[in-house]
């Protein structure tokens, strides 16, 4: 299916379905340990016998392991083979698929899109080779369930095949098929720590079932797979935390709801998910996935075919998390104002402030392209034009006070009264009726590291500042990448989201920063491909090459 791939920016990981953060008593625990815990080999029968106990069956019904990953590997080793097969109902756990072609076995698959689960598909799937059938249950990544009555006919039809419950999200679920599974003798369920119990980094599981099934499954592996460390700290949260667990199983069945309304109202066609997350199609998936990447949370989204138009979201663990996800949908799909960067993205500034700088440099004996003007823009710290030029100079060994490098960039920029500025030679980058056009949809501001001087001048000669309700310049606020501008733009607007549009990295990590949706624009002088990369690489959620393609993406 794939994974999302997360920046260094994102700080809301929702891609992972883990739990919440360990209890004080689990943490106390871990500092009790001692160095006989960690010298002396782990013993599980503690554990299994806490376990069983809860479900009232013998221990050796119960097989602790690395993971509920490891009792579906364990489960596969033991009962497939290259002469045997299991019938998986997709989209499902990916591992599962996995660990079934390793131990040579065939894999029958079947489609599940629908709310129910496919029982008769299923029973007509089943071949003379079909040795385990896997119910994922809820499953991951749609959230759907199988019912007491699929699993009791699977079950009774099939009474010389396993069938293997993944129970890892059944804590969420509003029905646990765990005490029926186990009066079933041909059912292995297996459960996990990670989800609802927070214990992901653990890693530690276990499977419930016969006591002959269980056997094979303890067989299919080393001596001590699972270390001491996880097998006390879980027992702990065993015996203490089971309030507490289940008042964040019910905080997160109302997160789910809000979530899934949320959803609902970004154009998703969601599932009735009874996991800690919600998953749904969207027309631009793809989309909402850079998004929300963009503004630093991390979401699944899928490379398998089926799901390419599809994204599953965990449920926040807490309320700030939830008022996140929510200001991230607001601001992908209803932005309030439009925020744009002057140089490069309104300004064609390759023949003004480019060629300022190049001219400048040259003036005190340094070398420089405008391709090397593009590398040091697209480096970062650079939307100070003057100091981009003195810095050129000082990397080849040219130190010169920025006083003198100001007033010969801005000699050539401003021109004098026998030569015309560099200033002249700028242009619009876009039809003036576009941007009014856009002003009559949305407020708009001018977000620059401009002395305002220029700002103004630029904006009167093409007769723009009516356009713009927010001009933000060098005096202002801090330079980009600081968010300070984006942020007082926001707020001379009096609004909470936007989303801006900027030609530099700088201009990319100041609008994340603010909250704001990100977008890239290869400035007119510049390699589209650099540039894009360099874009893509600060946070933009898309990088256009000419600006009239922003309103292909508004709502």
């Amino acid at each position: 299916m794939g994974t999302s791939a997360v920046s260094d920016w994102v700080s809301l990981r929702l891609d992972g379905n883990e739990g919440p953060a360990p209890s004080s008593k689990v943490l106390t625990a871990l500092q009790q340990f001692t160095l006989d815990n960690l010298r002396q080999y782990p013993a599980r029968s503690n554990l299994e016998a806490d376990i069983a106990a809860r479900f009232g069956i013998d221990p050796n019904r119960v097989c602790i392991t690395a993971g509920a990953d490891d009792a579906i590997d364990r489960v596969c080793r033991s009962f497939l083979s290259p002469k045997r097969s299991i019938v998986l109902p997709k989209p499902t756990f990916e591992m599962i698929e996995r660990y079934a072609e390793a131990s040579g076995g065939r894999v029958i698959p079947l489609d599940w899109f629908g709310d129910h689960f496919p029982v008769d598909a299923v029973l007509n799937a089943v071949t003379e080779d079909t040795s385990v059938i896997a119910v994922v249950s809820p499953n991951n990544p749609t959230g759907n369930v199988a019912s007491r009555d699929d699993l009791t006919r699977l079950s009774e039809a099939l009474p010389d095949r396993l069938i293997m419950l993944d129970h890892a999200y059944v804590e969420f679920a509003d029905d646990d098929l765990t005490n029926l599974a186990l009066d079933l003798p041909n059912v292995v369920v297996v459960r996990t720590f990670s989800k609802a119990w927070g214990l992901a980094g653990l890693r530690i599981g276990y499977a419930l079932g016969s006591a002959e099934t269980i056997e094979r499954v303890r067989a299919a592996t080393g001596p001590y797979p699972v270390s001491g460390v996880s097998i006390e700290l879980a027992r702990v949260a065993w015996g203490c935390d089971t309030e507490r667990t289940k008042d964040f199983v019910h905080a997160t069945r109302l997160r789910r709801e809000k979530l899934t309304d949320w959803m609902k109202v970004a154009g998703g066609r969601v599932t009735d998910s009874q996991a800690n997350f919600v998953f749904a199609r969207f027309d631009d998936a793809y989309w909402i996935y850079r998004c929300m990447h963009s503004l630093g949370i991390a979401v699944r989204r899928f490379e398998d075919a089926q799901l390419s138009n599809a994204l599953r979201i965990t449920c926040p663990i807490d309320d700030s998390a939830l008022a996140r996800i929510q200001s991230a949908f607001a601001t992908i799909k209803r932005p309030q104002a439009m925020l744009f960067d002057l140089d490069g993205v309104l300004a064609d500034v390759s023949q003004s402030y480019r060629a300022a700088i190049m001219a400048t440099v040259q003036a005190f004996g340094g070398r420089v392209t405008a391709t090397s003007i593009a590398r040091y823009k697209a480096a970062g710290n650079a939307n100070n034009d003057w100091l981009v030029s003195q810095k050129i100079l000082r990397d080849q060994g040219v130190d010169v006070e920025l006083s003198m490098v100001r007033d010969t960039f801005e000699r050539l920029y401003q021109g004098s009264d026998n030569t015309p500025g560099l200033c002249m030679r700028e242009s619009l980058t876009v039809d003036r009726r576009w941007i009014e056009r856009l002003a009559q949809r949305y407020p708009l501001a001018l977000v620059t590291g401009r002395p305002r001087r220029d700002a103004e001048t630029f904006l009167q000669r093409f007769q723009l500042k009516t356009l713009f309700q927010s001009v933000v310049c060098m005096e202002d606020a801090a330079a980009k990448p600081d968010p300070e501008p984006v942020t007082l733009a926001l707020k001379q607007l009096g609004l909470r989201s936007a989303w801006m549009i900027g030609d530099t990295p700088d201009d990319v990590v100041a609008a994340r920063a603010a909250g704001v949706l990100p977008l890239g624009l290869i400035a007119p002088s510049d390699s589209r491909r650099a540039a894009s990369i360099a874009l893509q690489d600060a946070g933009a959620a898309r990088v256009l090459t000419k600006l009239e393609s922003l309103e292909e993406l508004l709502p």
